[in-house]
C-alpha cells in the first residue's frame, strides 16, 4: 500500500481547545499538519485514538508506572483512573502534567469500584533515567514520539529495560520511515529519499530545525530485541487518513466514536503504512 501523504507530518500536542480549521491557509501536508489550529477533528481522533490504545494496554493489576511521554500527552491521567501509581517524568520544574482531555471517552473517570491511583511528578532526564533504581517499575509509558525525539534510542530503550521489573511492560511510539520519506520529498531532499528506505538509521530533519528518527517495523523490533525485551505486537497508531476522518466528522460529529472503533479494528493489521508506529514489549520474567 502507498503511503497517505495527506497523514504524514508531525504531530501536534494534544490541543487543548477546539480551533476551526483556516481554508486559506492550507499548505503542504508536513507544513499543514505541524500546526495544532489545522484538522482540528482530525487530532481529536488521533488523541482519542491513543487513549483507547493505553486504556486497552494498561495491566489489570493497579502497579507503579513510569510515564516519560512528556507532560502535554495525557496518558498519565487515564493510568491514574485505572489504579495505578504514576510517576510523569517533567523536563522542569515549572512545567505540570497537562489535566485530561474532554475526548472520545471523556474524563479517564475511574471504574465503578476502582480506587484512583497517585499521581506523582518528577523533574529528570528522559533519556538515561538516573534517579530510578532497577527493576521497579510494572509498566513504561514512552508514547508521544518521545524516542524518536531521542536520537539515541537504544540507550533510552536499554534503560527503559533496565527499569522495568522482570515481567513487567512497556508501551511505545515511534515516527515511521513512512513519516520520514513524506518529510524527505516535502524539503526536496530526493538523494537522500532514495536511500531512506533501506538506511540502517534514518535521521530527518523538521523545517523548524528539530531532527527525528524514524522506523520500520523491522528496526523497531530489532532494538527491542536486542535490549533484552521481548515483543510483544507492533501496530501503526492510525491507518485512517486525515481527509477520511475530516470528511466523516464534519458531515456528522457523532462520527468520532464509530471512527475510534473502526480506527483499534483497522490497526490490528501487519501493514504498518501509518506515519508512527506503536508497539508493546515485555520484560522476561527470568531476567536478572
Amino acid at each position: 500500500m502507498r503511503p497517505s501523504s495527506s497523514s504524514a507530518a508531525r504531530v501536534p500536542e494534544p490541543p487543548s481547545a477546539d480551533t476551526a480549521a483556516d481554508p486559506q491557509s492550507i499548505r503542504s501536508p508536513a507544513a499543514h499538519f505541524s500546526t495544532t489550529d489545522s484538522l482540528t477533528a482530525y487530532w481529536r481522533f488521533y488523541w482519542a485514538v491513543a487513549d483507547a490504545q493505553l486504556a486497552r494496554w494498561l495491566p489489570r493489576t493497579p502497579g507503579l508506572i513510569l510515564d516519560m511521554s512528556h507532560p502535554d500527552f495525557p496518558g498519565a491521567q487515564r493510568a491514574v483512573a485505572a489504579g495505578h501509581d504514576v510517576i510523569p517524568l517533567l523536563p522542569r520544574v515549572e512545567r505540570s502534567v497537562r489535566r485530561p482531555l474532554t475526548l472520545v471517552n471523556g474524563h479517564a473517570p475511574a471504574q465503578r469500584g476502582q480506587t484512583p491511583g497517585r499521581l506523582r511528578p518528577v523533574v529528570g532526564d528522559a533519556t538515561l533515567l538516573p534517579s530510578f533504581a532497577s527493576n521497579v517499575f510494572d509498566g513504561v509509558i514512552a508514547d508521544n514520539r518521545i524516542l524518536s525525539q531521542h536520537l539515541a534510542t537504544e540507550t533510552s530503550l536499554a534503560e527503559i529495560e533496565r527499569v522495568l521489573r522482570p515481567g513487567g511492560r512497556t508501551l511505545l511510539s515511534v515516527d515511521s520511515v513512512v513519516l520520514g520519506m513524506a518529510l524527505l520529498a516535502e524539503q526536496d531532499c530526493w538523494p537522500e529519499l532514495s536511500f531512506a528506505p533501506k538506511a540502517d538509521v534514518l535521521l530527518v530533519p523538521w523545517p523548524d530545525g528539530s531532527i527525528t528518527r524514524c522506523f520500520t517495523a523491522e528496526q523497531l523490533s530489532e532494538l527491542l530485541t536486542e535490549v533484552g525485551l521481548e515483543l510483544e505486537w507492533i501496530k501503526p497508531r492510525t491507518v485512517l487518513s486525515a481527509s477520511t476522518v475530516e470528511m466523516m466528522v464534519n458531515g456528522d460529529p457523532r462520527a468520532l466514536n464509530r471512527l475510534v472503533d473502526m480506527e483499534l479494528k483497522a490497526s490490528e493489521s501487519d501493514d504498518y503504512v501509518g506515519v508512527h508506529l506503536l508497539a508493546s514489549a515485555r520484560k522476561p520474567v527470568d531476567a536478572a
